[in-house]
């Protein structure tokens, strides 16, 4: 058997997130209202397929997702609120103009966040508080730590500590850092090492498409990484993405190619001992449910094989970053 510290680790992490992540960029319809009710039906779904299979996943869920209605969103307004110049990307403002009443399944999921609790194998981190955008004009570092600071709050009440934080829209900021570790966040998910990724940079035309065409073609060719050059003495840890899931969609080449990349991503993962990080957001679900289901069972059941033949480990980012710290004091 292969040595547990040599072994390929896969790692899941997933943007729970609701309407708060996308109500700049989707119409409020009929058609938005059965995308998120099909998510609210496919997430207990995934969670009994892990549990099941015995993967494990860090899930970094939105704060406001915690609150019950909006009279309870009201109450957990921080004190700080992000000034954005464009007015457009904040959440606060979005409501100010659309209201939240109607339509509470698109913007609160205190049941949901119960289940990932409840469901063996779970880490439960942040996407912030309010889904605030770490690069975005007009705000600042304290108005960041305020949305952390409820952020945490909300998740205390639950009895959840928060360890880990996945920035929304993927806009890493090295010089939040600090904030993070004095809110006690010790696993950082950052982007995937190549520059179309760069969270700096602005997102260009040829930015979008080499980053959705990535998923069918290899155009990055270091989505695997090893485990040494993951530098656990960094606080918080940062562990990079190697991989976007892309939702099914209705071409079938484009599925097969994308689902024959993942596969051969995983299985060089598990022969190099290096670490394959996926990840999602449960809403890319909510157009086809139950064919996106399919794709992640047919993930799992290469998992299992990958661990049988190779002894592949699934870990969630907090038990990642123990096991990168048991690799190093062993060495």
């Amino acid at each position: 058997m292969i040595s547990k510290t040599k072994r390929g680790i896969l790692c899941i992490s997933l943007d729970f997130e609701l309407c708060w992540g996308v109500f700049e960029k989707m119409k409020i319809d009929v058609k938005a209202d059965t995308y998120f009710q099909n998510t609210r039906i496919a997430i207990p779904k995934t969670l009994e397929l892990f549990a099941n299979n015995h993967v494990k996943a860090t899930w970094a869920i939105v704060g406001m997702l915690y609150n019950h209605d909006s009279i309870e969103w009201k109450k957990n307004i921080p004190e700080k609120l992000p000034d954005y110049k464009n007015k457009l990307v904040s959440s606060y403002e979005w409501v100010n103009q659309n209201g939240i009443e109607k339509k509470p399944h698109m913007f609160f999921a205190p049941d949901l966040v119960d289940l990932i609790q409840s469901t063996p194998g779970m880490e439960i981190g942040t996407h912030t508080y309010s889904h605030y955008y770490c690069q975005e004009k007009g705000q600042t570092v304290t108005q960041f730590e305020a949305d952390l600071k409820k952020a945490n709050e909300i998740a205390i009440s639950k009895g959840i500590t928060i360890e880990a934080l996945v920035f929304p829209r993927n806009q890493f900021n090295a010089e939040y850092m600090d904030v993070c570790k004095s809110m006690g966040i010790k696993t950082v998910r950052t982007n995937p090492s190549c520059w179309y990724w760069d969270a700096t940079k602005k997102d260009t035309l040829i930015i979008k498409i080499l980053r959705t065409g990535d998923a069918w073609l290899p155009i990055n060719r270091k989505s695997v990484v090893p485990l040494h050059e993951i530098d656990s003495t960094t606080e918080p840890l940062q562990l990079p993405a190697s991989r976007l899931y892309k939702a099914w969609t209705n071409n079938r080449f484009l599925n097969a190619l994308k689902m024959r990349r993942i596969f051969s991503e995983m299985t060089e993962a598990a022969k190099t001992g290096a670490c394959y990080h996926l990840w999602w957001h449960p809403h890319n679900l909510g157009y086809y449910p139950n064919e996106c289901l399919n794709e992640l069972s047919s993930i799992v059941n290469h998992y299992k094989m990958l661990h049988n033949k190779y002894g592949m480990l699934s870990l969630n980012m907090k038990e990642l970053r123990n096991h990168l710290k048991t690799i190093d004091n062993a060495a």
